[in-house]
């Protein structure tokens, strides 16, 4: 007999088979695993899981159809509020927003709320055909910068209440981040590439190659929209300044995945150099430094370090993606900050100079303070190092329009809406907060829709 207290486990690619390859790692539920998992719900009156989802899904009423064998029920509900469930599903941080509410995690493990998710996309896009939206136009058109998460939800949403919405990308293949930051197999590119289509079959427009403040200005495009949503992300690469960050084969994560990700350089027959370390260093402890270090382990690493100084308990990254890191034989090295790149005569990184941290007091985050451990200074023998501590909203669009106010961080500034200090333009995910989850800046993307209409209609 089942325990109801625990969940139906993901079935996945063995490690040391998996981290030779970019297919997928987690497998899916069947339908069979699916129903199973949806009955532990409990159907709660009150629906706390809900309040945890930045989108507001409906969780117990398309957990109670997957219960019930209605897979395309389901899809139907949690498309009412989410534009990217098959994204979501599989890279979404449910175990801190959803799951951390459900009542069944109180004596027990929490629903596994987004692999029921993503069962239930995934169903749907393997039986349903895409089909044309039929929505009455109203006449009024919306321009959409960049698209990533909060793009796509800002410009689904506002399709289907009627505007014709183009969204302009710089890329060549829409997707942002999600094409370009998230490795093949945490999210195949195929899942991505079909809610695009699924966008343009609800009248969205796909603009590439665009470049908003270089081709083109948000001033050109207000002679034919009514408004500007601005989504373009958080794409410039932090370093730490230190010595030794111009040295051949230091990388910021976000080139180095994008050159795996969006070029391809996973594949054999790819053109896009990329070095292929043979000991490699991965500096941060987020969800990209995961990435990045799960993806040179595929490239051929012979011994992948990630680098954090914190304690592996204050790691900020997926505890899924943590564990499934340390099962591909990547080395944490917790407690540990670098000092110093070390090159050799030709510039090439040779090693990477640490030094030992302790925690102390917690700080403003929460976390406890690091400092370093005298005389702990030590070097690593590495042939790469990967910066992964972060970015920063790109600069480009607030240097190129008037009456934009940003903070000191290089954040729009926006109220809760969306709404920034020019008129009839709104921004929302990374452009804004920096860096964050793909859910929350569809969370903002949603909000910007409903700020959009209000302000359209109200001129």
């Amino acid at each position: 007999m089942m325990d109801i207290t625990k969940r139906n486990p993901m079935p996945n690619q063995d490690p040391l088979v998996r981290n030779k390859n970019f297919k997928e790692v987690a497998l899916g539920y069947d339908a069979e695993t699916a129903v199973a998992e949806a009955k532990r719900c409990l159907n709660c009156k009150n629906k706390p899981c809900v309040s945890g989802c930045p989108v507001n899904i409906y969780i117990p009423e398309f957990i109670a159809y997957v219960a019930a064998g209605e897979f395309e029920k389901a899809y139907e509900v949690i498309s009412r509020t989410s534009a990217l469930p098959a994204v979501c599903g599989r890279v979404c941080p449910q175990e801190k927003q959803c799951e951390s509410k459900c009542v069944r995690g109180i004596k027990g493990e929490a629903v596994s709320i987004g692999r029921l998710e993503r069962f239930v996309a995934d169903y749907h896009n393997a039986n349903a055909e895409i089909s044309k939206s039929d929505i009455q136009k109203n006449g009024k058109k919306v321009a959409v910068i960049g698209s990533g998460p909060s793009s796509l939800t800002c410009a689904g949403d506002l399709a289907k209440k009627g505007y014709d919405v183009t969204v302009f990308e710089a890329l060549h293949i829409a997707g942002g981040v999600l094409v370009y930051g998230i490795p093949e197999f945490r999210l195949p590119k195929a899942i991505v590439a079909r809610e695009v289509e699924g966008l343009k079959a609800a009248g969205v427009e796909f603009k590439t190659n665009v470049v908003v403040g270089k081709s083109i200005s948000i001033d050109d495009i207000f002679n034919d929209f009514d408004s500007v949503f601005i989504g373009s992300g958080a794409g410039l690469p932090r370093f730490m300044g230190i010595e030794g960050e111009n040295l051949k084969g230091v990388y910021s994560a976000n080139e180095f995945l994008t050159r795996i990700n969006l070029m391809k350089a996973y594949k054999e027959d790819s053109r896009t150099p990329v070095q292929r370390g043979k000991r490699v260093a991965v500096v941060g402890g987020g969800n990209v430094a995961m990435d990045a270090a799960r993806s040179a382990i595929r490239l051929g690493a012979d011994k992948v370090y990630v680098i954090y100084r914190r304690s592996l308990e204050e790691i900020p990254a997926r505890a899924e993606e943590v564990e499934h890191a340390i099962e591909e034989t990547i080395e944490f090295k917790t407690l540990t900050n670098p000092i110093r790149i070390v090159g050799d005569e030709d510039k090439n990184v040779c090693g990477i100079e640490c030094v030992k941290m302790e925690l102390g007091e917690p700080d403003e985050s929460g976390r406890r303070r690091p400092s370093v451990v005298k005389g702990s200074e030590h070097i690593i023998d590495v042939d790469c190092v990967i910066m992964a501590i972060g970015t920063s909203p790109n600069p480009l669009i607030k240097a190129t329009t008037a009456g934009l106010e940003v903070n000191s961080r290089g954040g729009i500034v926006t109220d809760e809406t969306g709404k920034t200090s020019r008129e009839g333009v709104f921004a929302g995910g990374d452009a804004v907060t920096g860096a964050a989850t793909v859910i929350k800046a569809m969370g903002a993307g949603k909000a910007a829709a409903i700020a959009i209409d209000e302000y359209i209609k109200s001129k």
